[in-house]
């Protein structure tokens, strides 16, 4: 065999495996645009992180990447897409918060879980001033 139609193979042997392997991602539905969408999805997500965890105030941010949420116990729950999954924190009185307009960001003080910004539009100046009084 000349070079060429070994190198042209190659090619083809990898274009056929990017699309097989394309093919079975979405078979078996990995990947995609997860975020969250309903308050539903959000009850749901914090359920998962914390059983039991009912939420009375829901605030998600506007591109769906994370949420926060107030019990009736006065809990806070920090929700963030990590990946294809969530994670969340509850959040206690060592918890940063800064707000700038409609962006609110939170600190767990825990470095794995980073800082979490949060375009919450107005709603943010109330969430940040309900965070400012955690006794947790």
């Amino acid at each position: 065999m000349t070079p060429l139609i070994v190198t042209l193979l190659k090619l083809g042997g990898s274009i056929l495996a990017i699309l097989f392997l394309a093919w079975l991602t979405r078979a078996l539905g990995l990947g995609g645009d997860v975020r969250i969408r309903s308050e539903e999805q959000a009850r749901a997500i914090a359920d998962e992180i914390i059983g039991g965890f009912d939420p009375v105030g829901i605030a998600i941010d506007r591109a769906g990447m994370g949420a926060l949420m107030r019990d009736a116990q006065g809990r806070h729950l920090l929700i963030r897409r990590h990946g294809a999954h969530f994670a969340g924190r509850l959040l206690d009185n060592h918890s940063e918060t800064r707000l700038d307009q409609n962006f609110l960001t939170v600190g767990t003080g825990e470095r794995t879980f980073g800082r979490v910004t949060l375009n919450l539009g107005k709603e943010a100046q109330y969430w940040a001033s309900g965070l400012r009084h955690l006794n947790i």
